[in-house]
């Protein structure tokens, strides 16, 4: 990330926004179960929501500095954090009873990636668990915003093929309205194994 779009993202602004709008709207009133995956905590802002919500929560983050902001910052508490790539999580299979991923999937540089990511947040769920996410919607106010940072954005109108062709079911994908800033999406690993 740009300095400026890493101290946004570290803002109470940002944790504000992400505790009153982002996570309520995302979350709405689904169970994420008893161990839940974040993919790109980031600073954190929503790990410090999410953790109140479960027993046990993984946190992974690809940046190295920010991982170990946040492993630091999270010593003693129910968290664990990893510094991982999420295309390619060391993780074991059929884990986690739920993954969540925040305003991230834009921050991986290809369609190709962000497919393989979804594959491996559904490869890591039990069977029956559930994704839920948000990313936002492309602008040219965002595309300048993140000048200097990875930014392939995510048109929501093909979000939830990509996500069946992965291998989730009971998709659900919702823009918000009016004008569209964000998309929220839902989806379950099918219940018998595959």
């Amino acid at each position: 990330m740009n300095p400026e779009h890493l101290a946004f993202c570290a803002s109470p602004e940002w944790a504000q926004i992400l505790q009153e709008e982002i996570l309520p709207w995302a979350l709405g009133d689904s169970d994420l179960g008893d161990d839940l995956l974040e993919v790109g905590a980031g600073p954190g802002m929503s790990t410090d929501v999410l953790r109140r919500l479960v027993p046990r929560l993984t946190a992974v983050e690809l940046d190295d500095r920010l991982a170990a902001a946040l492993a630091a910052r999270l010593a003693g508490t129910k968290v664990d954090v990893v510094h991982a790539d999420a295309t390619a999580l060391p993780l074991e299979s059929g884990r986690f009873s739920a993954v969540t991923c925040f305003t991230m999937l834009h921050h991986v540089p290809s369609a190709e990636s962000q497919d393989q990511l979804l594959g491996e947040l559904r490869r890591v769920l039990r069977p029956g668990g559930l994704l839920v996410g948000s990313d936002s919607v492309a602008t040219p106010e965002l595309r300048e915003f993140h000048e200097g940072d990875t930014y392939v954005p995510i048109d929501p109108d093909t979000m939830a093929a990509r996500l069946r062709q992965v291998g989730f079911i009971d998709v659900e994908v919702q823009s918000s309205h009016p004008p569209p800033e964000r998309f929220r999406f839902l989806a379950h690993r099918p219940a018998a194994a595959s």
